[in-house]
């Protein structure tokens, strides 16, 4: 079996029990072919498989190995986009549905880690939503409001239980969901794929598909050594398409993170004692979290692997020290860069693809509950049991999709090289 080279980061470092899958290298023939091995690919091949369809899914390199590997780890209840703006832009009934759909994420992913036995660290004692200035607490109001009308367990926070819950006295006020948590992504991702051959499900590693071709039976999907034929496909490369800004039509975008070694003990201690993960309210937007471990992990929008790249890790260094005082001195020791897939609405899509295919992205960062609930829907769509979350559109190309994702690098270096304003 041929190794595959694994993903470095903190995550693939500390993710337990790596199950490593052959690349294919024969023809076969299933009832649904899933390209793609994220949250989303990973979740419709287990709740297929589950129910007794067959299927392949091909990952061009290994699971979880794209941005599902190299996520925050908030698993987050909705979308960026607050509720009252999903329903204008969908329309109530759409809207009102995938709101309610996507309140339920946390859960779904959370019992599935029950299910299964996944170990990737959950902890679900909410997140903070933390207001970097006046006009990010006056956005939490807003959002406080449209989650409390909706019956979610939220809470607003003022400045003081802000500090008291974080150790850090630069917010204003942060927005807590009761609904939410955290996981070591890459081994959630990769202990549902364990759960999905469990059920049956054919798992290829190092297996691009280099050609898709619709015919009357079905699909036939092309690779360097084999095919797959199938009657349904489900393409699932998010922002890790061969064409990112084209063929999936996404605006790509990139997320970094730098982790920090175990923290003292006295140090844990006045850091986010409750276990919750946070984001802010600022226009380029950074998070933080602790791992089991005590690790300080801390990351923001910004492609290290760029030009910007030493703007990006010194800006992190600066913040992390203004937001934490207390940690002046400890420096960074890991770092990982990750693509996000936008769309031009900030919502999900779902594409046609042909007559018997669907192509799923767009989660602008959000991928682990929604690309869990997408990927079971996308099952239940081809077993004729659910409705897909969104309508099916035909295929289009968000416009001058690279030189707006070179405008989110542009505009992540600029305020980092200025420190802007947290």
């Amino acid at each position: 079996m041929t190794l595959v080279p694994r993903l470095v980061s903190l995550w693939s470092d500390t993710a337990p029990d790596r199950t490593r899958y052959a690349p294919l290298r024969e023809s076969i023939t299933v009832d649904v072919v899933v390209i793609g091995g994220g949250f989303t690919g990973v979740s419709a091949a287990c709740h297929l498989a589950a129910r007794g369809a067959s299927v392949a899914l091909l990952e061009a390199r290994s699971i979880g190995f794209g941005g599902s590997g190299r996520n925050v780890g908030l698993v987050n209840a909705g979308l960026w986009t607050p509720p009252d703006e999903v329903e204008k832009k969908l329309g109530k009934t759409v809207g009102g549905r995938l709101n309610a759909l996507l309140a339920d994420g946390p859960a779904t992913v959370f019992d599935l880690i029950e299910t299964h036995q996944i170990r990737c660290e959950a902890v679900r004692q909410g997140t903070l939503h933390c207001a970097h200035s006046p006009a990010g607490l006056r956005d939490l109001e807003t959002r406080f409001a449209q989650q409390q009308a909706r019956g979610a367990p939220v809470r607003l926070l003022d400045a003081a239980e802000t500090a008291r819950r974080t150790g850090s006295s630069a917010y204003c006020g942060a927005l807590w969901d009761g609904r939410a948590g955290t996981i070591q992504p890459l081994a959630y991702v990769q202990g549902l794929a364990r759960a999905a051959q469990g059920y049956g499900a054919r798992i290829f590693e190092e297996t691009s598909a280099l050609g898709m071709s619709e015919t009357a039976d079905g699909w036939t999907v092309r690779t360097a050594e084999g095919e797959v034929r199938a009657a349904r496909l489900i393409q699932a490369t998010n922002a890790y398409g061969v064409d990112a800004a084209g063929d999936n039509a996404i605006i790509p975008a990139h997320f970094f993170q730098l982790a920090t070694a175990p923290l003292p003990d006295d140090l844990r201690r006045t850091i986010l004692a409750s276990g919750e993960g946070c984001w802010d309210t600022a226009m380029v937007m950074s998070a933080f979290r602790l791992d089991r471990a005590g690790r300080m992990i801390f990351g923001a929008l910004g492609n290290l692997d760029g030009a910007g790249g030493a703007l990006h890790r010194g800006w992190a260094a600066r913040k992390l020290v203004r937001l934490f005082p207390q940690l002046a001195g400890i420096p960074f020791e890991q770092e990982w860069t990750g693509r996000i897939a936008m769309t031009g609405s900030h919502l999900p899509r779902i594409e046609r693809r042909g007559k018997t295919g669907i192509s799923i992205f767009g989660y602008s960062g959000r991928g682990i509950a929604p690309g869990t609930l997408f990927g079971r829907a996308a099952a239940n769509w081809v077993l004729g049991t659910g409705d897909l979350p969104l309508p099916v559109g035909e295929l289009q190309t968000e416009p001058y999709a690279a030189a707006r994702g070179l405008y989110y690098e542009t505009g992540a270096t600029l305020t980092h090289l200025t420190d802007g304003r947290f």
